[in-house]
């Protein structure tokens, strides 16, 4: 299985309905497929050999879906990284990974260029709107050879994807994502749901992020369906096409839902084709449910993933009765437990660590196999959220192990701001928090002590990290403290801090 045969599959089936539309461009299945093929012959001339690793660093577009399934033609290893990272954050990536070629954007380069310039192993450079120089290779100059390529005959555990993610200790690891962990995660979501031809899914999720490629990207591709494709989100431009599309699909984060709530209170949307809605990458809020429901005349069917699983692993069935508040049951294929930490069953009701098993569970993280021995146990992946189980196997998302925050749909982690803050000449303590927000979800919040005499301000140091991080990341909110809650050993109690607030 090479993951582009759910794109080859529907251009046999509907050549000629649209693929994907993106500002005032429209592809077909047979174009798209024609200008991936294009692309693929482009990549091989190039110097690009099955099994390097390519790094894929731009915004949503066409260029980006075309790159990817070219990628996988060629049986290459895709990287998706955030496009809005800095140097700090791609550093350890970069080099971890191994990659022997980037693709990036014009207008993204200055950072990924200063971590390659130690690099000379990704000697192939490759930018999209950029002229030759500075070793790129305009990425329009690789569209030459119009003719089918055949694809690499993949295995089905041969790697497709590396997706770098963090825990709350160390440095990012790379779950490694096979052709056949994410075909399979994607055409199960996929056939779970009652689709109809002309639905129009809405591509608001960034696809470097395992939840787009899935759920919007390689579901839509697999049914056949058109994917309306914007760069990020825009609330107004988003009601607009709810309002325009006769029969559409919303797959989405709770931000996404919520500030369309917060729209549709002072702009009531004049109609809503949306068939019915998904939700994921964080909580929903019930009463943000409840509210979306009744403005858009629809059904939100919440469920839970992680990258280590493609991601998706547990959902409300479609078509029956949706339990607010909860992530649903497992999908097809897919086993889930509560356990304690004897990895022993709790009953129903209790609280225990969640683990699944199925075939979206990972091969394992790149070049760790402590933390894989250590994640994956017996068979069963530990998710380390904690949860319970009502009468009839619906789950609930309790709390969190990891510290980890999910800041409208983006993940934060407390250890990388914390480091950067404790950076800072004048900060003596640093603990950095999520705290309930009504829009995100949660907001970053940082708990700092200062050196004795210090005059440093709280938007200076939310200066000092915004400048070094992805702008999801840095901390909205500073408060200086004389000295930070600590227990016995001297361990710095992040409960008390949050409840203290």
């Amino acid at each position: 299985m090479n993951i582009s045969n759910l794109l080859l599959e529907s251009v046999v089936r509907c050549p000629k309905h649209p693929a994907i539309h993106f500002r005032d461009r429209t592809l077909s299945y047979e174009e798209l497929n024609r200008q991936v093929d294009r692309l693929s012959h482009g990549l091989i001339h190039a110097g690009l050999r099955p099994g390097d690793v390519c790094i894929l660093m731009m915004p949503n577009s066409i260029e980006w879906v075309v790159i990817y399934y070219a990628l996988a033609k060629v049986g290459a290893v895709v990287l998706p990284v955030n496009f809005l990272y800095r140097r700090g954050e791609l550093e350890h990536i970069f080099k971890d990974s191994g990659a022997r070629a980037f693709i990036g954007h014009k207008d993204y380069l200055e950072h990924p260029c200063q971590v390659m310039k130690a690099l000379p192993k990704i000697d192939l450079r490759i930018a999209q709107g950029v002229n030759y120089g500075r070793g790129l290779i305009p990425l329009n100059e690789l569209f030459k050879e119009d003719k089918p390529f055949t694809p690499f005959q993949t295995r089905d555990d041969d790697t497709w994807a590396i997706i770098y993610t963090s825990g709350t200790t160390g440095l990012p690891k790379g779950a490694m994502l096979t052709h056949h962990n994410m075909s399979n995660n994607a055409m199960t979501v996929a056939n779970m749901r009652s689709t109809d031809p002309m639905d129009v899914v809405f591509g608001v999720l960034p696809l470097f992020h395992i939840y787009g490629q899935t759920s919007v990207l390689n579901a839509s591709i697999y049914l056949g369906l058109t994917i309306r494709l914007w760069p990020h989100f825009e609330a107004e431009e988003l009601l607009s096409a709810i309002e325009e599309e006769k029969s559409s699909i919303l797959i989405a984060v709770p931000t996404v839902f919520n500030r369309l709530v917060k729209l549709a209170d002072s702009r009531p949307p004049k109609r809503a084709g949306l068939r019915f809605c998904v939700s994921g990458g964080a909580s929903l809020p019930v009463e943000v449910l409840r509210q979306f429901e009744e403005r858009f005349q629809t059904t939100i069917y919440e469920g839970y993933g992680l990258t280590e699983c493609s991601p998706v692993c547990i959902e409300n069935p479609f078509g029956r009765p949706t339990r607010p508040g909860s992530i649903g049951l497992p999908i097809p294929g897919f086993e889930a437990r509560i356990v304690n930490d004897q990895d022993e069953d709790v009953p129903t009701g209790e609280v225990g660590e969640l683990i699944v098993r199925g075939p979206g569970v990972m091969k394992g993280y790149h070049n760790q196999p402590q933390a894989t021995a250590e994640t994956i146990r017996r068979g069963w992946l530990h998710t380390g959220d904690l949860a319970r189980k009502d009468e009839v196997g619906y789950i609930y998302i309790v709390d969190r192990k990891k510290d980890m925050i999910i800041r409208g749909g983006y993940n934060v982690y407390p250890r990388e701001i914390e480091e950067i803050l404790y950076s800072h000449p004048e900060v003596v303590e640093a603990a950095v928090v999520g705290i309930p927000d009504p829009d995100l979800g949660e907001e970053v919040a940082a708990f700092v002590a200062l050196r004795q005499g210090s005059r440093t301000t709280p938007e200076e140091l939310r200066h000092f990290v915004k400048e070094q991080v992805a702008p999801y990341k840095y901390p909205r909110r500073v408060h200086l403290v004389q000295e930070l809650p600590k227990g016995p050993t001297g361990k710095i109690l992040k409960r008390a801090i949050r409840f203290g607030d």
